[in-house]
């Protein structure tokens, strides 16, 4: 009794998949992380993709740190050299290349490329902006950095500018919560090769406008806390507490240890 209904379903999955495909762009705004992979003309298992010359003999440097029978174990250092051949993104073929080298089936390096978000899957720009989208953030504001950046590039989450300069991504969890919100600058203006992450916190929506307005002159801001008032984690206008060497316990003489 159920079997007309789950052709119906059938149907419309299908009819979904359909609309997906042709147009791989609106699906992106489904995910976070691109946990899935739609085939397009510079994307697609047929696109020859190897190693460089130069990058094979580092290829074996890598694989020098493992025992033969633990290849895998160099997948996340492969990939990300991979990546820096690349220009800063990952291709499924270059993925396909690094699961020949380390011997196991390409699920096994899927599973890994779209964990981490190091890993980029479609192509990036210059400037990738990442924007933590965890608990802290999102209470402190996140989704209005976000937006203000979407807003100001003229982009939507994953697309890049139509100058290739910048990229607006979301990265979960950058581990500094207690200056929350905060945005990651992937900056490939070196060369993939010589990419950095600076990390830029206590930002608004102002602030993170006039981030990318100073890299698109070329500027290279300090990263670390956007407000004037804090050093580092420490509260505005400093400590109010701690503000001495603590007193050693009476029970040792420290001195003479």
């Amino acid at each position: 009794m159920f079997a007309p209904a789950a052709r119906l379903a059938y149907k419309r999955l299908l009819e979904i998949r359909q609309v997906f495909r042709q147009s791989p762009q609106a699906s992106r705004s489904f995910s976070t992380a691109l946990n899935y992979h739609l085939d397009s003309p510079d994307n697609n298992p047929n696109v020859q993709w190897e190693f460089s010359g130069e990058n094979k003999e580092r290829v074996k440097e890598i694989l020098s740190h493992y025992p033969s029978n633990y290849k895998q174990s160099a997948v996340i250092p492969l990939l990300d050299l991979a990546q820096q051949q690349h220009g800063g993104w990952l291709p499924v073929s270059a993925m396909n290349a690094v699961a020949k080298v380390i011997e196991v089936a390409p699920i096994r390096v899927y599973e890994v490329a779209t964990f981490y978000s190091m890993f980029n899957r479609s192509k990036v720009g210059t400037y990738h902006l990442l924007v933590c989208g965890t608990t802290p953030c999102m209470i402190r504001g996140s989704r209005d950095i976000e937006e203000a950046l979407l807003k100001h590039l003229g982009v939507k989450r994953n697309e890049v500018t139509k100058d290739g300069m910048f990229s607006v991504g979301e990265m979960e969890c950058m581990g500094c919560c207690v200056n929350a919100p905060m945005i990651t600058v992937a900056d490939y203006s070196t060369g993939s090769e010589g990419y950095t992450y600076n990390y830029y916190e206590d930002v608004t929506p102002k602030r993170v406008v006039e981030i990318v307005e100073m890299l698109r002159r070329g500027e290279k801001l300090p990263p670390g806390t956007q407000n004037p008032l804090r050093i580092r984690g420490g509260p505005e206008g400093g400590n109010t507490t701690l503000l001495s060497d603590p007193k050693p316990p009476r029970c040792r003489d420290l001195d003479a240890c």
